[in-house]
């Protein structure tokens, strides 16, 4: 159903020795293996749970004792400092919404954290979050070929065909993109998802987005071939038949009045990390977001790839049941 470029990427990355069975996809098999029954509602349930931890960490329990810190944590890649939380809150121009220039949007102004711990993408349909994580369950529901993607209980992406042009005002350099990379294994490592699916994904993110002046390719079926490159800083790696002359010059974005913020973390002894971000847009309204998981890392991310030695292709494992067992609970 994916473009066959994105499906040859998955196919290859995941090699013989992966326990999946290649004729199953990524989407389907855990979604059969976390929530048992295969349909278009728990492969979206199943996109809603990885791409939330994904953005605010670790809020499931149990999971295998992997810590995420979320891509709205600070973190370091090969000592490189790491913050991409003013992309989310509108401390920086960096949404394409300006037209010919960066544009201020605060997209945790759905409720922030809070829905996002209790499985929805934000407390109303109206809000810019809303329309962020939906986007995101919808598009990586794609990427990972679920069958019952564009289907009724899973709606197909509808946003846009090109991320360079979504992203193009971010700037983004090769330690933000591999960061968040990065928390997209530690999220499918913490839910038990075997390594060589891992790979697999990862490798697929980094060709079709982690390249400089990558030529254009169909990601999402109907939306035709598009300019997908999201690491376009000059430290981002080049593209194999780059073609340079089709991007625009790099601008980085500007600082916004229209919010600021900081972000506070704490860790007691017992594990549990909580993590406050507090925004004040341009009334001087203040929003406080707060995600609070146990096992998450104190401080900072960690830029370096997950190594998961459990069986977490297995639905035998006893890593992955721990998780089912986890994730049953939390939908009750």
């Amino acid at each position: 159903m994916l473009f066959k470029k994105v499906t040859t990427i998955l196919a290859v990355a995941s090699g013989v020795v992966a326990q999946r069975p290649e004729n199953v996809t990524i989407c389907d098999y855990y979604t059969t293996a976390l929530l048992v029954n295969n349909t278009a509602e728990n492969q979206y349930t199943l996109l809603t749970l990885l791409v939330n931890t994904v953005v605010i960490g670790n809020y499931t329990m149990p999971n295998v004792g992997v810590a995420v810190a979320g891509i709205l944590a600070p973190g370091t890649v090969e000592g490189e400092d790491v913050n991409l939380a003013p992309y989310f809150t509108g401390g920086l121009a960096s949404t394409n919404q300006g037209g010919n220039a960066g544009r201020s949007v605060n997209f945790l102004d759905g409720g922030g954290a809070e829905p996002l711990q209790k499985n929805m993408p934000a407390n109303d349909e109206k809000s810019n979050q809303y329309f962020l994580m939906t986007h995101l369950y919808q598009f990586f529901g794609a990427l990972l070929q679920c069958s019952q993607y564009s289907t009724p209980g899973f709606a197909a992406y509808s946003g846009s065909a090109s991320m360079y042009e979504t992203h193009k005002f971010m700037a983004l350099s090769n330690a933000e993109v591999q960061y968040f990379i990065t928390q997209v294994a530690l999220a499918a490592s913490s839910f038990g998802v075997a390594e060589s699916d891992i790979t697999a994904v990862g490798t697929a993110l980094n060709s079709l987005f982690g390249v400089r002046c990558s030529p254009a390719v169909e990601v999402i079926p109907t939306q035709g071939k598009q300019l997908q490159a999201i690491c376009i800083d000059s430290d981002c790696p080049l593209a194999e038949g780059a073609m340079c002359g089709l991007y625009e010059d790099v601008v980085e974005p500007a600082n916004a009045t229209m919010a600021t913020g900081n972000a506070t973390m704490t860790t007691t002894t017992g594990g549990q990390m909580t993590m406050t971000m507090t925004t004040t847009d341009a009334s001087g309204s203040v929003m406080t977001v707060t995600s609070t998981g146990s096992g998450m890392p104190s401080g900072t991310g960690t830029g370096a790839a997950p190594t998961v030695s459990t069986a977490g292709g297995a639905v035998a494992g006893l890593s992955l049941i721990a998780v089912a067992g986890g994730v049953a609970a939390l939908l009750l």
